[in-house]
């Protein structure tokens, strides 16, 4: 029984993958060749290709600039406030909506900046937050 198991277990988690794994790693090997990867330890590796998971919100918030308005407008003030009270999983979900990635590139939260904008336009209740996602640009209308 033993061996049947460890036979199956080979099979299903080895040989039975072995040719798309090939295949894969080909295509990645192709367009990013093993000899630059081998400089990263594993975590470092994971954090350059996924980006990092563990945020300061407030380190986000030293790093915004503003465009037609001011750090300490109104309309600013509120959406700190509200930004900070808001659950971890929503705070996230304003980054994908922000950025596309609900994570923060490897280069860090440090160097991550985005703009807070206020689209002027002449009725600001008619409209809603938007996205420049390419740009991590927030038009916020007051």
């Amino acid at each position: 029984r033993k061996e049947f198991v460890d036979l199956y277990v080979n099979y299903v988690l080895n040989e039975s993958i072995r040719k798309p794994f090939e295949d894969f790693m080909q295509g990645f090997l192709r367009g990013c060749p093993a000899r630059k990867w081998k400089m990263f330890l594993p975590v470092e590796l994971q954090i350059v290709l996924q980006g990092h998971t563990k945020f300061d919100w407030h380190v986000l918030e030293k790093n915004v600039t503003y465009s037609q308005y001011k750090k300490l407008d109104r309309t600013i003030r509120i959406f700190w406030t509200v930004f900070h009270k808001l659950p971890e999983e929503k705070k996230k979900k304003f980054l994908a909506f922000l950025s596309g990635s609900d994570r923060i590139p490897g280069y860090g939260l440090e160097n991550f900046k985005f703009c807070i904008a206020d689209p002027q336009k002449e009725n600001p209740d008619e409209l809603y937050p938007s996205a420049s996602t390419c740009s991590h640009i927030l038009f916020l209308p007051r």
